[in-house]
């Protein structure tokens, strides 16, 4: 930032070009209240180097790995493989093919995928070693006394902290649909997907009702942006029609494709945020 300030007032430089570019540093630094990744070239992780699908748990988790700072990319560094395929093959079948302590009988990893629990406990996996921090996870429901606001700054609380402390994030998406008529519809999943949060706000006023993100989505390894919100819509409530009555925040993700295809025509379906892994 202290180049490009000197550089303002070189002789042959315009008042109308120092003008504009002081206005543009006085913006960076009146708008620099985001925590974004430490190693932003980190290479995402594509999970469709496997086929099947299933395997954006693992995918996220090696982004938030190579993305995040010295330390944690000391992790990624280390996984077995020549290329993409395999390194992400060799996560899944030496942390992923051991049997869940929190499921009975299943293993962490299946051709469903893994849930929150598991993932954190290959992610954890992953790092011993290195002499890095336990790796946490935390569920985004509302908790008994808790109001949507208060929920809204825990999630970001939880993101950008463990931004703060080196490690992007790994959220929990999962979408839900309103399937059958009348009394008898219900809000049935379709799919669950986790990505990569590269960029969250440090913090949010009291009042807010939203906070923007942007984030890595493992399917295709690309760049998306969304707002995590509290919904103006009922969901997850039974029969409530309060959308004070909804569990959790809304994932307004336009470009994240989680179970989109299985939405049948005239659904109301709606993208939620269920977890976050990470270290606070």
């Amino acid at each position: 930032m202290t180049g490009v300030w000197k550089r303002l007032f070189l002789p042959g430089v315009s008042s109308a070009v120092r003008v504009l570019g002081l206005a543009c540093l006085i913006c960076t630094l009146a708008c620099g209240e985001d925590r974004v990744v430490p190693n932003p070239g980190g290479v995402a992780m594509n999970q469709l180097v496997l086929t099947g699908g299933n395997a954006c748990g693992p995918a996220a988790m090696i982004t938030a790995f190579r993305m995040g700072d010295r330390n944690w990319q000391r992790v990624s560094d280390g996984l077995a493989g020549a290329t993409e395929k395999e390194r992400l093959w060799s996560v899944i079948r030496e942390r992923g093919m051991r049997p869940s302590q929190h499921l009975n009988g299943r293993m962490r990893w299946t051709r469903a995928g893994v849930n929150v629990v598991d993932l954190t406990d290959m992610a954890n996996e992953m790092a011993a070693g290195h002499s890095l921090p336990g790796i946490r996870n935390e569920v985004l429901f509302l908790k008994a006394r808790e109001d949507h606001e208060e929920l809204l700054r825990r999630a970001l609380s939880r993101m950008a902290t463990s931004m703060g402390k080196g490690l992007p994030p790994v959220i929990s998406l999962r979408r839900f649909a309103l399937r059958g008529k009348g009394e008898a519809a219900d809000w049935q999943l379709m799919d669950a997907h986790f990505v990569t949060v590269i960029s969250v706000p440090k913090k949010v006023e009291r009042g807010a009702r939203s906070f923007a993100v942007s984030y890595v989505d493992p399917w295709g390894g690309k760049r998306g942006k969304g707002v995590i919100a509290i919904s103006d819509k009922a969901f997850l409530a039974g029969a409530s029609r309060d959308p004070g009555a909804s569990p959790c925040l809304e994932a307004l993700f336009p470009d994240a494709a989680v179970g989109k295809k299985l939405v049948r025509p005239g659904e109301a379906t709606v993208l939620t945020l269920a977890a976050v892994v990470g270290r606070w």
